[in-house]
């Protein structure tokens, strides 16, 4: 009888102990915390609700939480209740390479399993699975882009958000070695910086038509950066005539595409890198093969071919 009652004893702390540590196994549900870049900007919501969706179908508890900027004094102290929170993975697109490696190493540490989505920091030890746009390609197709818009001659300029984001440091350089390797006939003024500041694109492209009236094209890697870059062309009666590829395809990209603001837009697949981070998160947690670098698509979308079912699949939502 003591003997059975010992086994009943063993079997019972078994099953208490169950689904504790890395795998989760034993029935717990697998907790994951998605960290955006920006929280309510159509991207990261559009991020979000491909996350949602494939935690639904996976069984997976998912927290979604983001700061107000795109900005890593923001952004690190979200991470860090996260980590207090204890959840067994972690999706975060990084605001910057360097910052926020600190708080990542903390994750790191608690072994928060941690999934890298869209940005990357330079820490190559941290982000089991590393899931974003091939921005570079995405660059590349964007100085395509405004090469046809432009008729492969002209002078181009960049305007971009800051430098050290990893995604738009990529498709800056993308752009530049496609114009300088396929497109003699564009002359490069080189890339400027708006902080991200719709106000700081506009000063930014009125500086440069003063200095070159004959500016052919802009290629603006945010919404900010065209928003301003598109205000300063309609104040100098500018707009068409300056052509302009833009990135990303939420509602607001769209309207200036379909305003003539921008003639170009690099839509990519949000919705897909959210999906994807929660299979790979799921597999990190128990043990699996984890993917340690997965990039996906881009698509250029044009007034020509945005009313195109296939193309309405992909730009980006408010909401789900």
């Amino acid at each position: 009888m003591r003997k059975a009652m010992a086994a009943l004893g063993a079997l019972l702390l078994i099953a208490a102990c169950g689904g504790q540590g890395g795998d989760a196994g034993g029935g717990d549900q697998i907790r994951v915390t998605l960290v955006q870049g920006l929280a309510g900007e159509e991207f990261y919501e559009t991020m979000a609700c491909g996350a949602k969706a494939k935690a639904q179908e996976l069984g997976v508890t998912l927290d979604v939480q983001g700061p107000q900027k795109f900005d890593p004094t923001l952004q690190t102290p979200i991470v860090n209740s996260v980590v207090a929170s204890a959840p067994d993975a972690m999706l975060i697109a990084p605001t910057d390479v360097k910052a926020m490696i600190a708080p990542l190493t903390q994750a790191k540490q608690q072994n928060i399993k941690i999934i890298l989505v869209d940005t990357v920091v330079e820490d190559q030890s941290i982000g089991l699975s590393r899931i974003s746009t091939d921005n570079l390609k995405g660059g590349a197709a964007a100085a395509k882009a405004l090469s046809e818009q432009i008729g492969g001659k002209g002078k181009a300029l960049v305007i971009s958000t800051d430098p050290g984001v990893s995604t738009v440091d990529a498709r800056i350089k993308g752009f530049e070695e496609e114009i300088k390797a396929s497109h003699p006939g564009i002359d490069y003024l080189g890339v400027q910086y708006s902080h991200n500041d719709v106000s700081e694109a506009s000063k930014i492209v009125n500086a440069a038509l003063a200095k070159d009236p004959d500016l052919a094209g802009v290629f603006a890697t945010n919404l900010n950066s065209a928003t301003g870059a598109g205000s300063a062309l309609q104040q100098a009666g500018k707009l068409g005539e300056v052509k302009m590829v833009g990135f990303d395809a939420g509602p607001a990209q769209v309207k200036q595409l379909k305003d003539g603001v921008v003639q170009a837009l690099i839509a990519q697949l949000p919705g897909d890198i959210g999906a994807k981070g929660i299979e790979q998160a799921v597999a990190a947690v128990k043990g699996q093969p984890v993917t340690p670098s997965i990039p996906t698509d881009a698509t250029i979308v044009t007034a020509q071919n945005v009313d195109r079912p296939e193309v309405q699949k992909i730009l980006y939502k408010a909401g789900c």
